[in-house]
């Protein structure tokens, strides 16, 4: 992908993508609006970027330069619709997992503003604050900008759309001392690379190669579920750029919806006719 230049960054145009199918466009059309106010008003102040949400019709291609925010079910769906690591030009693409969100009594919304938030921070997945210690041994820290705050019980509400909270760049800073300033936007954060109550960070121990681990509050590193769900950022930071997958073509992606709802059907109406014959 081309560098991206912070010019570029102030003229996003993010596309939004609903093939979930327990979403529907009206649940979404809120979203996308509360999601616009929090980029422009929040995270732009405090970033320097900012970017154009659309919701994109049924069927309708998107623009060939818009970066995809994408809402699907699970990451089983993902894979069925041909939603990879990239948009078909390559450019920066994040999910939604809506499905997943609500089997685990998660919010949706939180979850879409925090994928928002963290590709326009990071794009290309690839960057990182290194911390130095005393012994000249050093830890690299993932520049996900929500992970470390990411508990929906720490978001916030835009028009009664719950999004998420998120760090400010001098969350990354390691000098900064207690109080010193603002880490977050809602302010509960009070040290660099402090971990609220449910929140991660990817970190990255350049002494022992120990290849990327997710640092949680407890201070334990955990290597599983760092992965992350299939195509998620988290799995992506640890995979090569070389083995990334594009997306298909718009039009490919409407006819493997079409056909991934049709089996979906298919599989309710054999339950129904098992409970019929079974009753």
């Amino acid at each position: 992908m081309p560098q991206i230049s912070h010019a570029q960054l102030a003229t996003l145009q993010i596309a939004v993508i609903n093939e979930s199918t327990v979403l529907k466009d009206a649940d979404v059309l809120p979203v996308i609006n509360a999601l616009q106010q929090q980029v422009t008003n929040d995270f732009r102040p405090v970033w320097g970027i900012d970017a154009e949400l659309t919701m994109i019709p049924k069927g309708t291609p998107p623009p060939d330069a818009s970066w995809w925010l994408v809402m699907l079910d699970d990451s089983d769906q993902a894979g069925a619709l041909g939603y990879h690591d990239l948009t078909p030009a390559s450019l920066p693409i994040s999910k939604v997992f809506a499905a997943s969100d609500l089997k685990a009594g998660s919010s949706w919304t939180v979850t879409a503003s925090h994928e928002l938030l963290e590709m326009l921070a990071d794009p290309d997945i690839n960057l990182t604050a290194f911390v130095q210690n005393a012994d000249t041994n050093g830890t690299l820290y993932a520049y996900e900008v929500c992970d470390a705050c990411e508990d929906d019980s720490f978001g916030y509400t835009i028009d009664n759309v719950l999004v998420s909270d998120f760090v400010y760049p001098s969350w990354f800073e390691s000098f900064r001392t207690q109080g010193s300033t603002q880490f977050d936007r809602m302010n509960q954060v009070h040290n660099p690379l402090q971990l609220l109550k449910g929140g991660y960070i990817g970190v990255f121990n350049v002494t022992n190669g120990s290849g990327w681990q997710q640092q949680t509050m407890e201070d334990k590193p955990v290597n599983l579920k760092f992965r992350g769900p299939v195509g998620s950022r988290r799995e992506r930071r640890g995979t090569p750029r070389s083995q990334w997958v594009a997306s298909l073509a718009q039009r490919r992606i409407s006819a493997n919806a079409q056909r991934y709802r049709q089996h979906l059907e298919s599989i309710l109406r054999r339950r129904e006719a098992a409970g019929v014959v079974a009753a």
